[in-house]
């Protein structure tokens, strides 16, 4: 059978526990950002813009909510009669590679015989929590004048936050000659971006040889890319980098989501969402413009449609269809759709989900306006979806308080790990 060209595949399975309430009643990918994106819009929107017509979802945690948005593919001209988008879940079937995938590596192992009867040329695979645009064209045209194995999209980030990814190091041809994986020490802050251009027969081989060695599952070297995938094929000199210049944030932390929406906030913002020579798509009803009341005062915040704002909001980002009711202060939070803020109340450096309700006179996370120090998981609070607190409810900064929630109870963020 003739190759294909390159085949996309987007890997939306993952729990996302580090996202913590945000991803108990949905996947990571159908997470809201900047009001009126999915964080799944980005790797989508990507490939429409290079050029990629072939586009696989690789489903698995709560799978629902993310195929609502996907829907035919039509915002991101996938919607074809040959190609474009294919939404793939886990299946029983005969054979080792049927079933719940136990990590990224393991995912792909289990489409194996899917991807080989596709057929492609490039195999593009793509993480589905990442905030960043890139033209996958220099990736794959980099890919290809290398005879790459594997082509990995790097960035640079700080140290201090290194070792939550895989870390490398590389020679002035941009060969790759170490990589850790999510090390305790790190000793480079470039970085994988979760981007990689693989050569499918060298990927289908070392994936089987992997499987044949320990049997793949959870803990095994077939579990996650950095476990055992990409350390085959930098001892074996067919690693190479790809540099990504632009705006990169991994959002799958609570502090990393919420600081990727005060990124947005900044004067000059590093990410560009109104390019229009690079838009992002979403699926998305049509909202009212918001209504912006004189009673409100609005600075530096960024206000979706179908918002209602009688009161004061500053440093934050409201989905759509939020009301904040005349004499609430909203700060350095993140208000997903359809929230309320009721009169009197305060949210300070928060994270509200879908739905919720924040009663009169409520106070809600830090105390006075957020530092310009680094900002940690137990310094932002979380409301679940659908909660309703009662009136004078108080909740810290680390609070939680969970989905569905109506009795202003709440856990701190160290209890729930």
């Amino acid at each position: 059978m003739a190759r294909n060209g390159v085949l996309a595949v987007i890997l939306a399975g993952g729990e996302g526990k580090r996202l913590g309430l945000l991803t108990e009643r949905r996947a990571k990918p159908a997470i809201p950002y900047a009001g009126v994106y999915r964080l799944i819009d980005f790797p989508l929107s990507n490939c429409m813009h290079s050029g990629i017509s072939d586009v696989w979802v690789l489903q698995q945690y709560q799978p629902h909510s993310l195929s609502d948005h996907l829907s035919n593919g039509r915002p991101w001209d996938l919607d074809r009669t040959r190609g474009g988008l294919r939404i793939l879940h886990p299946f029983q079937g005969t054979g080792e590679q049927s079933g719940f995938h136990e990590g990224n590596a393991d995912a792909l192992y289990r489409h194996k015989a899917f991807i080989e009867e596709f057929d492609p040329d490039v195999l593009l695979v793509l993480s589905s929590d990442h905030v960043y645009k890139l033209d996958y064209r220099s990736v794959i045209r980099r890919h290809r004048e290398t005879n790459a194995a594997v082509t990995m999209v790097t960035t640079e980030v700080p140290m201090e936050e290194a070792g939550r990814f895989g870390t490398l190091r590389v020679d002035g041809d941009g060969r790759v000659r170490d990589f850790a994986y999510k090390p305790e020490a790190p000793e480079s802050g470039l970085v994988t971006t979760e981007v990689f251009a693989y050569d499918p027969p060298k990927l289908m081989e070392t994936l089987d040889e992997l499987a044949e060695r320990d049997g793949g599952g959870e803990g095994s070297a077939l579990e996650d890319f950095g476990h055992g995938l990409l350390p085959s094929f930098v001892e074996a000199g067919n690693a190479y980098e790809h540099r990504l210049q632009g705006y990169w944030r991994d959002v799958g932390t609570v502090e990393s989501y919420w600081q990727g929406h005060m990124d947005l906030l900044s004067p000059k913002p590093p990410l560009d969402l109104d390019d229009p020579m690079w838009p992002i798509l979403t699926e998305a009803p049509q909202r009212t413009p918001a209504l912006i009341a004189g009673s409100s005062r609005i600075a530096e915040s960024l206000i979706s449609p179908g918002c209602v704002v009688r009161g004061r909001v500053e440093r934050s980002v409201l989905g759509p269809g939020v009301t904040v009711e005349e004499g609430a202060i909203v700060r350095d939070a993140v208000l997903l759709h359809d929230g309320v803020v009721e009169a009197g109340a305060e949210v300070t450096r928060a994270i509200v989900d879908t739905d919720a309700r924040i009663g009169r006179g409520c106070r809600i996370g830090a105390d006075g306006t957020a530092h310009d120090e680094a900002v940690e998981a137990e310094d932002i609070a979380l409301i679940g979806s659908g909660a309703k607190l009662p009136e004078g409810t108080e909740v810290p900064a680390a609070g939680r308080v969970e989905p569905g929630s109506d009795d202003g109870r709440f856990t701190l963020a160290d209890e729930q790990e």
